[in-house]
């Protein structure tokens, strides 16, 4: 493992190892990626991992985080488990001064290849293959499963959608309605203040 300090401005070589994922994924895992901005700031946003031999991800629209892999070629892959933050990365402008957010449990820096593109009812998307190249597992935590925390997760992907072509709003706020009755129900301090933001990053 190395210090993802020592090579921060994603400069991936050729000959560099390949590494293991820090955690195992199936299914769609939901992460947190940092990508280098021109400004030289990280710019932190939500991704989805496929699982598959290679994980892949898909950028919808002219987002940070495609641009940024478009310039660098890479990023850094993180798995956190604080409400806020997620919501914060997935439907704000977030940007910080290092690589590795503060509250990543486990991180892999990955190299981002382009390998498809389309459009989906008006919206532009990239399909990406991602490499880690290198990773590491900063805590270890006995999971535990909280409907408050997957409701907020659930809350992020319908608010992203308000005002999109090809989505019903009368369909998303109802969603949100729901996701907000479960975090009133079963979340805790972090979760109902992650809904928040919900809130105060989009048009719900």
């Amino acid at each position: 493992m190395t210090d993802p300090t020592d090579d921060p401005a994603g400069t991936v070589g050729d000959d560099e190892r390949v590494a293991d994922w820090p955690v195992a994924l199936s299914g769609v895992t939901e992460s947190v990626v940092t990508t280098l901005g021109p400004n030289g700031r990280w710019n932190a946003a939500a991704l989805g991992l496929f699982a598959g031999d290679p994980v892949t991800a898909r950028t919808w629209g002219n987002t940070r985080t495609k641009r940024n892999f478009h310039r660098r070629g890479e990023g850094y892959v993180q798995f956190v488990d604080d409400p806020v933050v997620f919501t914060d990365a997935a439907l704000s402008r977030y940007e910080v001064d290092e690589p590795i957010l503060g509250e990543a449990n486990a991180w892999a820096r990955v190299t981002a290849e382009s390998i498809e593109t389309g459009t989906d009812d008006g919206t532009e998307w990239e399909q990406w293959t991602l490499e880690p190249v290198d990773s590491t597992v900063l805590r270890t935590e006995v999971p535990t499963i909280d409907r408050g925390f997957a409701a907020v997760v659930e809350a992020t992907v319908a608010a992203s959608r308000l005002g999109v072509d090809g989505y019903d709003e009368s369909t998303l706020r109802d969603r949100l309605a729901h996701y907000a009755s479960v975090v009133d129900r079963a979340g805790g301090p972090r979760e109902r203040e992650a809904l928040a933001r919900v809130r105060e990053h989009s048009n719900w």
